[in-house]
């Protein structure tokens, strides 16, 4: 996700050597900067890949920029970057996946992949506006992309799949807001009235950010309180904030990685009040910016299956806290 505009959608574990009391820990955090913290203290890994979870535990515990270049403002938009075969690219079941009979029966998760990847062939159609309550912006941007022209669009589905795939099997039914099943989009509003006539428990939208070379980690953004037009947050931003912080939690206890060193002053949770996708939206919704493809070492994790097994099951095992209370 770029930081160039107002509205975008949107920035290796080592069990053996964590006790249950270190999950417990990660799954109480209020914020990222503490998971991080108590990862940190028992030896959490480099930025290799690494192997992945196979499974969730259950565990309580834009405008578009350049595709080639950081975003001007190093703030996240919607949507961005040329397209790029993903490796490792995770199965792709049905976009709407039935029930099955685990803890999450009953419950329906909204992903939602920022970016299509047709995007870049549409930009007519992407830059059409559209009310997000507070303003007008564009319905879509085309994403970032790593140095080496891997799309954020084909990462945001790769980890979208995985996630699907982990969620079902915790029972959820769960819906993606694309799938590379149309030629562009969905806009903005679109993506948050998918989440909002599904009823959905949780929805979190994925990217990945495109800031300078040296800005790494990743931030969760959560919905500010917005009353303007169509748009009224008030009463998702408790919940949301709930679930960005579990998100967060979780990511950093499964990944390894360190909250953003540019945004959210080491908590890895930003509040933003300009983004489509949370203002329009009538139930608890977050967006995570899993690392920065314009930086070398993040682009690396980015660009790896394993490490993109990893981020799916921090997400996935976020939610699952969070819908399990």
């Amino acid at each position: 996700m770029s930081y160039t505009g107002p509205d975008f959608d949107p920035p290796q574990p080592r069990r053996s050597r964590r006790g249950p009391l270190t999950v417990a820990l990660a799954a109480l955090v209020p914020g990222a900067l503490l998971g991080w913290a108590v990862y940190a203290a028992v030896g959490g890994p480099a930025d290799d890949g690494g192997s992945a979870h196979a499974t969730a535990t259950g565990s309580p515990s834009a405008r578009t920029p350049s595709p080639g270049g950081a975003s001007p403002t190093g703030t996240p938009d919607d949507d961005r970057g040329p397209s790029a075969s993903p490796t490792a690219t995770a199965p792709s079941p049905s976009a709407s996946a039935p029930a099955g009979s685990g803890p999450l029966k009953g419950k329906v998760v909204v992903i939602d992949p920022g970016h299509n990847p047709g995007n870049a062939r549409h930009t007519g159609e992407i830059n059409r506006q559209v009310d997000i309550g507070t303003h007008r912006k564009e319905c879509d941007t085309t994403g970032t992309a790593t140095n080496d022209g891997y799309a954020e669009a084909e990462f945001t589905l790769d980890v979208a799949h995985r996630m699907r795939a982990i969620l079902r099997e915790q029972g959820a039914t769960v819906k993606l807001t694309q799938d590379a099943d149309r030629p562009f989009g969905p806009c903005v509003d679109e993506r948050a009235r998918i989440g909002n006539e599904a009823n959905a428990d949780a929805v979190v939208s994925i990217h990945a950010d495109g800031s300078g070379a040296g800005n790494r980690g990743f931030h969760v953004i959560l919905p500010g309180s917005v009353r303007a037009g169509a748009a009224d947050t008030r009463a998702i931003v408790g919940p949301s904030r709930e679930l960005g912080e579990r998100i967060a939690g979780n990511f950093v206890r499964v990944t390894g990685s360190a909250p953003s060193n540019y945004v959210g002053g080491g908590t890895g949770l930003v509040t933003r009040e300009d983004l489509g996708g949370l203002n329009l939206s009538t139930v608890p919704k977050v967006f995570i910016e899993c690392g920065n493809m314009r930086d070398s070492k993040d682009a690396a994790l980015l660009t790896s299956g394993a490490w993109r097994q990893k981020a799916a099951q921090g997400i996935s095992e976020g939610i699952v806290s969070f819908l399990r209370g």
